[in-house]
């Protein structure tokens, strides 16, 4: 019921061979109009792959670092290997800019939802089933020139998960629009509290808020796993931290935010190189390409513009 042989199988095959993938598109149909299956790890394409060993287990990885399509082209007859674990993280903010003396906050990093068991912000199992899934990676808000607040970075999907984008960070007099919120939070300017993160909400959260301001220091933007800091005394705050995951075979650092800046001081650099960090002069700093960091606020010197949020990624893995 469901599949049916028009065929023998083939002497010998590997996992190389991407387990029957051809045999299957040729040789077996799905009766009745049901999905295609398999007898191994369920069969699927999109994005850039690769095999890895996570301890005992072997998983299939598909990275997405531009937008594209994961197709399930076959599932698996054992309906545990069709689970799928994911991280999706989203475009960072860019970092604000003033050019009146005042300080300016730090862009939040995107939004970071997972499901990997064992991580702390892991949230429930995601089964597949034999269709195309939309796969956005989510770009970072542009850097800016003139005293104006940063911009929003953009949303990744996953079908249906969505990680937002990190918020632009404030700058004084006025924070601006209300792109200043998103999945962490931009910083905040001039005595004024950051913005809020985990908006939308997700449980786990998503992200964290902006941090707030103190008189002239700006405080970073949000990350992963903690607020920005408080911008104090002649320094911008720090950005708020993110979060290490193995998903793809090896420990990578995401989502950072940005720092603050005051009239003064920049903002403390992040010793994950991730977040971007502000600068009292000259080009702040950008979050990572493909890790969701936040941009670097900065006191405008004209030519030199604000940190630009770091682009996101999403990442796939099952069974194989």
């Amino acid at each position: 019921m469901g599949v049916r042989s028009t065929g023998s199988f083939p002497a010998s095959t590997t996992k190389a061979d991407g387990h029957l993938l051809e045999y299957f598109r040729s040789n077996m149909t799905g009766g009745g109009g049901a999905a295609l299956q398999t007898i191994g790890p369920m069969v699927a394409t999109g994005g850039s792959t690769t095999i890895i060993t996570d301890g005992p287990a072997q998983y299939k990885v598909h990275t997405f670092t531009s937008s594209g399509s994961f197709v399930v082209e076959a599932v698996s007859l054992d309906s545990s290997k069709n689970n799928v674990q994911y991280l999706v993280v989203a475009g960072g903010g860019s970092g604000a800019v003033t050019d009146n003396g005042w300080g300016a906050g730090g862009g939040g990093a995107g939004g970071f939802r997972t499901n990997q068991p064992g991580h702390p912000k892991a949230g429930g199992s995601l089964a597949v089933t034999a269709q195309s899934y939309t796969v956005t990676v989510g770009a970072g808000g542009a850097g800016l020139d003139g005293s104006q607040p940063g911009n929003k970075g953009s949303d990744s999907v996953f079908g249906s998960i969505t990680s937002t984008g990190g918020g632009g960070g404030l700058r004084s007099p006025d924070p601006g629009p209300a792109a200043t919120s998103g999945g962490s939070g931009g910083g905040g300017y001039n005595g004024n509290p950051g913005q809020p993160g985990n908006n939308p909400p997700t449980t786990p959260p998503q992200g964290n808020p902006g941090g707030p301001s103190e008189g002239t220091a700006g405080g970073g933007g949000g990350g992963a796993t903690g607020a920005g800091s408080q911008g104090t005394g002649p320094s911008g705050g720090a950005g708020g931290t993110g979060s290490s995951i193995s998903i793809s075979g090896s420990s990578v650092h995401y989502a950072v935010g940005g720092s603050g800046v005051s009239d003064g001081q920049p903002g403390p650099s992040d010793p994950q190189g991730v977040g971007g960090n502000g600068v009292s002069g000259g080009q702040a700093g950008s979050g990572t390409a493909n890790r969701g960091g936040g941009g670097g606020a900065q006191r405008a010197y004209p030519g030199n513009n604000s940190g630009s949020g770091g682009s996101g990624v999403v990442i796939v893995r099952y069974p194989f």
